[in-house]
């Protein structure tokens, strides 16, 4: 949040355009702890009053919504490209692409076939429910999935309900087992768990016992799969849990 993590003056664009800044009250300077807590219980109250309204406008249209949260380089557009590929000739699919800029990725997605908006954030290190509302309505899907790629870190995007019907957390065999006890708040919000690049593991320090261990201390109710986005490792079972959400 604003007194956090400096995405207060973050510029919001959408498909190029400027769509609207953070809003949060009282800028940077938020004065005693107090009032920083009062500001951040706001920011969040306002932004979870917003994912209700898009979960009501989403149950409304039919539409199953999945936020998808990781560090950089986790192979979550990989997924979502093979994802397209995959399953987009049974199932409508839509994207949502969050990223502070570029339309890399949006263009990734298009060209394997799918609507997508790119959502730029600028500074900001996370979508909200608000930026989320208006991607939803330059889209206009009817029924159907939409696949949201949240902005590239563990810590932000586990904060804000966007009005997503499930969370999925994608990690990567090559960023160490230990992000479930470093990143707890993340993980303890996902309803699944992707690992990821299991092509690698002959080649990587990853103690899979311990993260599977590690997920189940901080979220016992999280599943685990093993992928590899690359080979098609597991990718299956993904499939079947988009299908089931």
């Amino acid at each position: 949040m604003c007194g956090t993590c400096g995405c207060g003056e973050a510029d919001v664009r959408v498909e190029g355009r400027t769509a609207h800044s953070h809003d949060g009250p009282g800028g940077h300077e938020h004065g005693p702890e107090a009032g920083v807590v009062e500001i951040e219980t706001a920011l969040l109250a306002k932004n979870d009053h917003l994912a209700e309204h898009n979960r009501r406008w989403l149950a409304e249209r039919d539409i199953v919504a999945v936020n998808l949260m990781s560090s950089p380089g986790s192979g979550k557009t990989t997924i979502r490209a093979r994802t397209v590929r995959d399953v987009g000739a049974e199932v409508a699919l839509h994207v949502v692409e969050g990223d502070q800029e570029t339309t890399l990725d949006a263009q990734r997605i298009e060209a394997a076939g799918c609507p997508v908006v790119q959502v730029n954030t600028g500074a900001g290190c996370h979508l909200d429910a608000s930026m989320f509302a208006e991607a939803l309505h330059t889209l206009d899907p009817n029924g159907g999935l939409v696949l949201i790629e949240n902005v590239g870190n563990l810590v932000c995007p586990a904060l804000f309900d966007l009005g997503e019907s499930a969370r999925a957390v994608i990690m990567s065999v090559t960023e160490g087992a230990d992000k479930p006890r470093k990143y707890p708040h993340m993980f303890r919000t996902a309803n699944l768990v992707l690992l990821n690049k299991i092509d690698l593991l002959p080649y990587v320090d990853f103690d899979v016992g311990a993260f599977h261990r590690d997920v189940a201390l901080v979220n016992p109710t999280a599943q685990v799969q093993h992928v590899s986005a690359t080979r098609g490792d597991g990718l299956d079972a993904w499939y079947a849990w988009l299908r089931a959400v």
